[in-house]
């Protein structure tokens, strides 16, 4: 299996701060699903923001889909973002805009024919179950509606990567587990996800392989199911 993701002996730190990931090692599969688990500091989302190059590794290398990202010239950071496609806790979504331009606005920003936007903005609509709902404001929505509008947002440019910080942390445990059915759906389809979270319960009965951070150290990377550390 060709990898999307490629830590090598990485460790990251803010400053002179103590480090926050300690030679983190591991593979990342195309088409796989996995999740990164660990206690609040443990350095879930500073892993995230390496793979999508939000910053650059003190120590060792990561390679997103054969692009050595400690070496990547600044020049080339957008065109490799546009590879990723990012989901976050807190929706990020436009308030004042639909929902139809909040999921458009990757596509506006790369320059995309009107009809083009139109047409690619139902069918990621479609993909999460908001088809219809393109003329509503985020705040008419419920919270499991408005992430999987960033989760629209977030695939509308057909990433090859999609990475996601705590995308059910706001969430009741029904709408978390839409969302992260919604997750699954991509995966099916040939998508790498990439999912930190602290819903343990959840992603346990979901039969995909978890790396458990503690401490800025992988403790634990399980083939499937979640075993016996929590956090």
């Amino acid at each position: 299996m060709t990898d999307i993701v490629h830590f090598h002996r990485l460790s990251y730190r803010y400053g002179d701060s103590p480090d926050v990931l300690t030679d983190v090692s591991f593979r990342l599969g195309q088409g796989e699903m996995a999740f990164i688990t660990g206690h609040s500091g443990a350095g879930k989302s500073t892993l995230l923001r390496l793979v999508a190059l939000l910053s650059r590794p003190t120590r060792g290398q990561v390679v997103v889909n054969g692009i050595n990202l400690s070496t990547l010239p600044r020049r080339r950071v957008p065109e490799f973002r546009q590879q990723i496609g990012i989901v976050f806790q807190s929706f990020n979504l436009l308030n004042d805009r639909t929902v139809h331009d909040n999921v458009a606005l990757p596509l506006v920003i790369r320059g995309y024919r009107h009809q083009d936007i139109g047409r690619r903005v139902r069918a990621a609509l479609d993909s999460v179950g908001l088809l219809g709902k393109e003329k509503m404001l985020p705040l008419m929505l419920s919270g499991g509606e408005q992430q999987r509008v960033g989760i629209a947002r977030a695939i509308v440019t057909k990433p090859a990567l999609l990475i996601a910080d705590e995308p059910t942390g706001n969430l009741d445990p029904q709408m978390a587990r839409d969302v992260m059915q919604v997750f699954e759906r991509f995966h099916q389809a040939g998508v790498s996800v990439l999912v930190a979270t602290h819903a343990i319960d959840l992603i346990r009965r979901m039969p995909h392989r978890i790396l458990h951070l503690d401490h800025g150290r992988i403790s634990q990377d399980s083939p499937s199911g979640f075993q016996d550390t929590a956090g």
